[in-house]
């Protein structure tokens, strides 16, 4: 990727890093370059060959396989499956730029992701659990300027879809991706009003109440506490595209 050209467009209209990665490897996947049952390159392989980061490499790997396109054995590597034949549910991240854009896929995640989180609340095992913990220790720990919490705020997302134990959860929040996330679209905390660090305390609160629900099997507190999360980011949008 050339530095110079990609300066020139804006920024909120450039797929990330971890999309492009994955729409390149499904294309391989899909038009038979990487045939069902071959192993894919290993992660630091990966890196090398498209200049990207381990976490980038990781979040395009978990998209992948929420989308069934592979399947990760811990310790032996992840491998090619047989592409999906039926059409694909398809939202270019790059046509969501404007709050308006961002509340109509609000709206979509408030429907979506709340019922997500009830499911996942009876059904997630220990393990399943456990990854949500790390992925809002990372959250936390990114919460230093200059931290990138966008990753591991996706990640905890699509982890809970992916405990309902329904596959075709996990394949809408994945084919939506990171742009899900409104702060890789526009400055949600300033317009909000609010400092960068208060905004993303609060929505650490709110994610740790959506954990909490789910670690205690607590359907209906896991639904209330998801819709709470995404409606304050939906009001909080309406009261700026009112202003």
């Amino acid at each position: 990727m050339t530095t110079s050209m990609s300066a020139d467009l804006p920024a909120r209209r450039r797929p990330s890093l971890a999309q492009e990665l994955v729409e390149s490897l499904s294309t391989r996947i899909r038009g038979g370059e990487i045939r069902p049952g071959d192993k894919l390159p290993t992660e630091s392989e990966i890196m090398r060959a498209f200049g990207v980061s381990r976490t980038v490499v990781r979040e395009a790997l978990s998209r992948l396989q929420a989308s069934g396109l592979v399947e990760t054995h811990h310790g032996v590597g992840t491998y090619a499956l047989k592409p999906n034949t039926g059409g694909d549910f398809r939202v270019d991240p790059a046509d969501i730029a404007t709050v308006r854009d961002i509340m109509v896929i609000l709206e979509l995640r408030i429907c979506l992701e709340t019922e997500a989180a009830g499911l996942a609340a009876s059904r997630r095992t220990e393990a399943q659990l456990a990854d949500m913990r790390e992925a809002l220790d990372q959250f936390r720990a990114a919460l230093e300027p200059g931290g990138d919490t966008v990753t591991p705020d996706f990640r905890f997302h699509l982890l809970i879809s992916q405990a309902t134990d329904n596959k075709y959860f996990a394949d809408l929040l994945s084919h939506l991706g990171a742009a899900i996330i409104p702060r890789t679209r526009i400055n949600s905390a300033k317009l909000g009003d609010e400092d960068r660090e208060p905004y993303l305390a609060r929505v650490n609160r709110e994610h740790e109440d959506i954990y909490e629900a789910i670690r205690r099997q607590d359907p209906e507190a896991a639904r209330a506490a998801m819709r709470t999360h995404l409606g304050n980011s939906r009001e909080r949008l309406r009261r700026a595209q009112d202003r």
